[in-house]
């Protein structure tokens, strides 16, 4: 029902959805064995008909196919490829081995499909990235970029969006936590799969990136672990700036005097790192999930909670 609703979604925008008979399949906890899921999106890519590739969700898996896919062939037909969560491993890959621009955004099962997940400030962002219309701009110059903010008001959200439905980001709005202003390529993802591609062909390269790193149902412990795992390797000190999103479904809230809250985890990683940082940014599994271009330089201003793109990311 999710895939059918997100399909709808899809072809009101005016966009032709095509679903792989096999989109259903499962294999296990897979959606189908290894070597047929990279085959799936090798075709995907090289269809001549095909001009954006949606992973139905991300769960588990996107790892194991890395090894089998064409990243000469991916860069001969570049796509609009979204998602995010597991996908990251993905985004992380084919933008570092091919130079192209991904998305990380909602995906049909999280986000596009559901009512719940896919909050106005989410389809705003979603369009406004994906949509080459979006970037024409008048008199014949060349397209640019655009400013994502993470307060954007109620009243112009309604009226870009057509929803009239309060925004609402959640108990956890954003704030800053190192204030200035930092450029670089957006890079980053889901905060597990960041750290599990440490050691890999696939590590990710934060040298003089805007890193941005989210996640769901981890305990501050595992969160801890995995920032230390990034900070041993040098990867937050090596950032330009760090966008640190929603870490949801989270059991956080003290036992006792010794447990550490997820905030106290974040922070101690990041605020002494003598960069700008921004905390609790609508990024993740969260309604509010704004879209952001992988591998496009941008301006992250932490005093006041934006992100400027400087490059049209369909270009």
């Amino acid at each position: 029902q999710r895939v059918e609703l997100a399909a709808q979604r899809l072809r009101e925008m005016g966009l032709n959805v095509i679903i792989p008979a096999t989109a259903y399949r499962a294999d296990g906890y897979l959606a189908g064995a290894d070597g047929h899921r990279a085959a799936e999106l090798m075709s995907a890519f090289e269809r001549d008909d095909v001009q954006a590739v949606f992973p139905g969700t991300g769960g588990y898996g996107s790892m194991r196919i890395l090894d089998a896919l064409d990243f000469a062939k991916i860069r001969q037909h570049p796509k609009v490829f979204v998602g995010f969560s597991d996908i990251t491993a993905l985004h992380i890959a084919i933008h570092q081995r091919t130079g192209l621009v991904t998305f990380h955004s909602p995906n049909p099962i999280w986000g596009l499909g559901s009512d719940t997940n896919l909050s106005p400030l989410s389809a705003h962002w979603f369009w406004r990235a994906i949509h080459r219309n979006a970037y024409r701009p008048p008199h014949g110059r060349p397209a640019e970029g655009y400013l994502i903010s993470a307060t954007l008001p109620t009243t112009n959200l309604a009226q870009l969006s057509g929803d009239s439905r309060q925004l609402d980001c959640g108990a956890h709005p954003p704030i800053t936590l190192v204030g200035g202003r930092a450029r670089g390529e957006l890079t980053g993802g889901n905060l597990s799969l960041v750290a599990a591609t440490m050691g890999t062909p696939y590590e990710i390269d934060t040298m003089g990136k805007l890193l941005f790193l989210e996640d769901v149902g981890e305990a501050p412990y595992r969160v801890d672990r995995m920032l230390q795992t990034l900070q041993l390797a040098g990867k937050l000190k090596q950032a330009a700036g760090i966008v640190l999103g929603q870490f949801t479904r989270r059991d956080d809230e003290p036992l006792d005097q010794y447990t550490t809250t997820m905030e106290e985890v974040l922070t101690g990683h990041c605020k002494g790192l003598g960069i700008p940082v921004v905390m609790n940014f609508p990024v993740g599994h969260d309604p509010c999930n704004i879209t952001l271009p992988v591998g496009i330089p941008a301006e992250l201003d932490a005093d006041g909670l934006t992100i400027r793109l400087l490059a049209c990311p369909t270009r």
